[in-house]
């Protein structure tokens, strides 16, 4: 099974000059943990994270439990946190893989890696996306079916 076969096709992207604020918006209504940060001509410049979400704003969310000196330093970073571009905090060096690999190649990239998504690249292009729920899904389309199954018969 090649990856092309299990990817996401056509993935949402982001720009890199977006405000870091959209680029959040979209992650939480989408529901998506990763976002594959593309130039106008569709090419991949990188990666934008729930990861580096948190880490770029992860100051403003303990301004609560902090004293009024520390907080007047918070608040002035809480405003160049607004001014953030996509580009400011996303990764750049990203590990991707090709339609035409296996989808085993994939699994190992992102296990060694510790990565839950890898951005699929065609010739530079950007044509979709496969994460661990899709390889998941994959394996599982592969496996016997188990529900309605005596579990007895089965070796835990």
């Amino acid at each position: 099974m090649q990856v092309g076969e299990v990817m996401t096709r056509e993935p949402v992207t982001i720009d890199p000059e977006a405000p870091l604020g959209t680029a959040r918006a979209v992650m939480v209504e989408r529901g998506f943990r990763h976002l594959p940060v593309a130039d106008g001509a569709g090419r991949l410049v990188g990666m934008l994270t729930d990861r580096d979400l948190r880490d770029a704003t992860f100051a403003p969310a303990i301004v609560e439990y902090l004293g009024p000196a520390a907080r007047r330093r918070i608040r002035g970073l809480g405003e160049t946190l607004e001014s953030l571009r996509v580009r400011d905090v996303m990764t750049w060096d990203v590990v991707t893989i090709e339609p035409e690999a296996p989808v085993a190649r994939a699994a190992a990239l992102m296990f060694e890696g510790r990565f839950s998504s890898l951005p699929v690249v065609d010739h530079g292009r950007l044509v979709g996306i496969i994460t661990d729920h899709d390889i998941l899904r994959a394996l599982a389309e592969t496996l016997p079916a188990v529900r309605g199954l005596d579990p007895d018969t089965f070796l835990w």
